[in-house]
């Protein structure tokens, strides 16, 4: 039996459905539920600046995202040098002196403060004490298609 006229147009409306599929089923992470993280669980990772615990990068029920990680941060040490993402995020300073570049400024920072970087908004954070500084980022991507875009 043979392929019909049919079978072709079915087999072509299917396609770009069954392409996409394949091309992103390494991506398909499953939805993150309620989850602890306990601090002694956590593993640290040496680093350049000093080490990164790394939590959960995955998406939610709300979010395309959730990323969040600890870093410690050694005196006189940047994590990066200024720069801008799609995405929005939390600091929580938990020890430490730290400056924050923050609308242009750089801003003093320490324990208990908590930092907001919008989105595309031109960031920087930086240790300008001289014991480590330590801080969580909590960093999610809702609807990257309707994020403000860079200026």
């Amino acid at each position: 039996m043979g392929m019909t006229r049919r079978d072709v147009v079915v087999g072509l409306l299917a396609m770009p459905g069954a392409l996409n599929a394949v091309a992103h089923g390494d991506d398909h992470q499953p939805v993150m539920g309620p989850t602890v993280f306990n601090w002694n669980d956590m593993k640290p990772e040496k680093t350049a600046t000093g080490e990164v615990r790394h939590l959960c990068k995955s998406p939610t029920a709300t979010v395309d995202q959730l990323e969040m990680h600890v870093t410690t941060l050694n005196p006189g040490m940047e994590s990066h040098p200024p720069h801008r993402h799609v995405n929005e995020e939390l600091i929580i300073i938990r020890e430490g002196d730290c400056e924050t570049l923050s609308s242009g400024n750089w801003v003093k920072c320490g324990p208990g403060s908590v930092v907001f970087n919008a989105s595309n908004s031109l960031h920087g954070f930086r240790n300008v004490g001289t014991t480590p500084a330590v801080y969580h980022v909590i960093n999610w991507s809702p609807n990257k298609s309707m994020a403000p875009k860079a200026s």
